[in-house]
């Protein structure tokens, strides 16, 4: 893995299933995690009127090599706070053009749970199309099912697995 990876993550319970796949993931691959929940981010306004922590956010991730969204899967898509937080990036193509520009390049991965065995196709669908409309260089998917509790030892050998195919991409 990158010496350089920042862990972004967007639940709605800073202490819930998919905090506990990023810690041990970040554990292992020597990670910063950031929890969406200590910034307040504003929905999208097309008159770009905020006065919010997103572009600070924004300007200390982009010095990071890797960059991995966390989610747990909610209706087949990713949270609220994770759908805001990317809907924001098009202050980045907008008002922000140098910092978008910043995104062009950079390894993308996604760690996700949720209660389904596998995740429909809709749900990683979603973060590849943003992620090749931005020029970045999406990595994959590590998902892991997760049906009332997070449990590592449920989870190790995919994760060893996940964090071997990315140490060779």
């Amino acid at each position: 893995m990158s010496e350089s990876t920042v862990i972004i993550l967007g639940s709605s319970r800073s202490d819930g299933n998919t905090s506990a796949l990023v810690h041990d993931y970040a554990t292992i691959i020597n990670a910063t995690v950031v929890d969406l929940n200590d910034y307040e981010i504003s929905p999208f306004d097309y008159n770009a009127d905020y006065n919010d922590d997103f572009i600070s956010l924004m300007a200390g991730l982009l010095k990071y090599d890797r960059i991995i969204l966390a989610t747990p899967m909610y209706w087949y898509s990713a949270s609220a706070q994770m759908k805001t937080f990317i809907d924001r990036w098009s202050d980045l193509l907008k008002t922000e053009k140098a910092k978008g520009r910043q995104l062009r390049g950079k390894q993308v991965v996604v760690l996700a749970t949720g209660s389904d065995k596998i995740p429909p196709n809709c749900f990683e669908q979603m973060f590849q199309l943003t992620f090749r409309y931005l020029g970045m260089d999406y990595r994959g998917m590590l998902y892991c099912q997760c049906e009332s509790q997070y449990l590592v030892e449920h989870h190790h050998e995919a994760i060893a697995k996940f964090v071997i195919q990315m140490d060779r991409n």
